[in-house]
């Protein structure tokens, strides 16, 4: 049969084509348990050796390994520890020079027989750098020469022929993700510590955002004990919805577009009614040196739309609106 028709014929099974990349996934989430199943001392070596480490963490591969390897470094720098790729061929042509003796590399090839690699660890082992090997072969001249081996455990991959490098990086790419979390955590690396790292962007803006960042300091709608909702009316209307009651500095209360809604449901009349009578005595507060996302999260699980602020000392300094925190990104 003619190659273009048995294409055609593949593309128009559907279930042919659903079972093979449930094939895929399956091949590769077994390998996945395997190795999670099979972590162990050499793992925890691996940890201590990257977690104390003075100097950088040196990532090198081939192909499809060192595609892989390049992410992996841009892991460890974005969680705290620096982190750089080495390509083997350009590092016995004079990049070399990077890398130093306080430095840790990690040597990433399937077979552990790539001559590119195995030029680079001995260069390494030379110059007195900690190595650490990621191969699926644990007797390979790579892990022999290697101070910790990581067993990538791939008995196949997903390729139909088993060529294609498919499996083997789905479980180097997993394991380097367990390094640097494993590492991160060894070295207290924290929300704060990412959003130092990582200002740019939506996920700058969420770790960065404060309350004091984006909440309105003047004019506050403030109102005295003693007013009526006549005055609170004005308020709500200028000032987005809400109205605070405040002694001595102190927050007592809050008056919100949703309570005069309730009272005008109760009664005709409320102009005249006093606002003591109507406002939320403990009201919900943010203060002013919280993360915005924290007081999204709470405000929309108690469907707040505008929240007094206060500083250390409880006193009123702002209020903050929903929307300006969602617009500021801190979601």
């Amino acid at each position: 049969m003619p190659a273009s028709r048995e294409l055609g014929r593949d593309l128009s099974d559907t279930a042919l084509i659903v079972e093979r990349g449930r094939r895929v996934l399956a091949l590769e989430a077994e390998a996945l348990r395997a190795s999670e199943a099979a972590l162990g001392e050499a793992f925890a070596d691996a940890v201590r050796l990257l977690a104390t480490c003075t100097g950088r963490v040196i990532v090198a591969g081939v192909g499809k390994s060192g595609l892989v390897g390049r992410k992996m470094a841009a892991t460890f720098t974005s969680t705290g520890t620096p982190a750089m790729f080495l390509h083997p061929v350009e590092s016995v042509h004079g990049d070399l020079g990077i890398v130093g003796p306080d430095d840790v590399a990690i040597l990433i090839s399937k077979s552990g027989e790539s001559d590119e690699l195995l030029g680079l660890i001995e260069a390494l082992a030379r110059m007195g750098v900690k190595r650490i090997a990621m191969t699926a072969v644990a007797t390979s001249r790579l892990a022999r020469l290697s101070d910790v081996t990581l067993d990538l455990l791939v008995k196949e991959e997903a390729c139909p022929h088993d060529l294609a490098p498919t499996t083997s990086t789905t479980v180097t790419m997993a394991l380097g993700d367990a390094l640097a979390v494993a590492v991160l955590q060894a070295k207290g690396f924290q929300a704060h510590d990412f959003a130092r790292l990582h200002p740019g962007g939506a996920l700058g803006r969420r770790l960065l955002t404060r309350v004091s960042d984006v909440m309105v300091t003047a004019p506050l709608p403030i109102l005295d004990p003693m007013a009526t909702m006549r005055e609170a009316v004005v308020l709500l209307a200028e000032r987005r919805g809400i109205a605070i009651v405040v002694e001595q500095e102190r927050v007592s209360g809050v008056v919100t577009a949703g309570d005069l809604t309730r009272l005008l449901e109760r009664q005709h009349d409320v102009l005249s009614v006093p606002v003591a009578t109507v406002m939320t005595t403990s009201p919900r507060t943010a203060e002013d040196h919280e993360l915005g996302s924290a007081v999204v999260h709470r405000m929309e699980t108690f469907g707040i739309m505008a929240m007094p602020v206060v500083d250390a000392a409880k006193r009123l300094v702002g209020v903050v609106h929903l929307h300006d925190l969602m617009r500021a990104g801190a979601v």
